[in-house]
């Protein structure tokens, strides 16, 4: 997947947000240790630290979801980190998102940590993110 497409589908995904320009993707996909899943409907893009990963985002377009596209993704991303030694997977989500806080519950997640007014929405006040990990078996 291209950079650009990355972008289209977060700007799609994520309306109220400051989108994610394709210059910032084409960056994290040269990080060593980045790791995407997914295709032009659906994608997932994680960084990986020695034992630990960090899901920076995962996007869908908005006519794909309710089809399992996230979830497949995100199962995809997990299976790639955890042969890559990963032990553990954080990540932050906004607390007013109940699309995904369901999937990251469906997926193993729990809540481990709060930070308030960490998402600062194009108009209107700033959102809370609740901070969820997911132990992992090492591969």
């Amino acid at each position: 997947m291209t950079p650009e497409t990355l972008a289209e589908i977060h700007a799609a995904a994520f309306p109220n947000a400051r989108s994610w320009s394709s210059k910032e993707f084409a960056t994290l996909l040269d990080q060593p240790g980045t790791i995407l899943s997914g295709d032009s409907r659906s994608f997932a893009l994680l960084r990986v630290t020695l034992d630990e990963a960090e899901i920076l985002t995962v996007a869908t377009a908005p006519d794909h979801r309710r089809k399992g596209l996230a979830s497949a993704v995100l199962s995809e991303a997990e299976t790639s980190a955890q042969k890559s030694g990963v032990s553990s997977i954080f990540l932050e989500v906004a607390k007013n998102n109940e699309a995904a806080k369901a999937l990251y519950s469906k997926a193993g997640y729990t809540q481990v940590g709060h930070r308030p007014g960490y998402y600062m929405p194009k108009d209107g006040a700033a959102i809370a993110a609740l901070v969820l990990r997911k132990q992992l078996q090492v591969a």
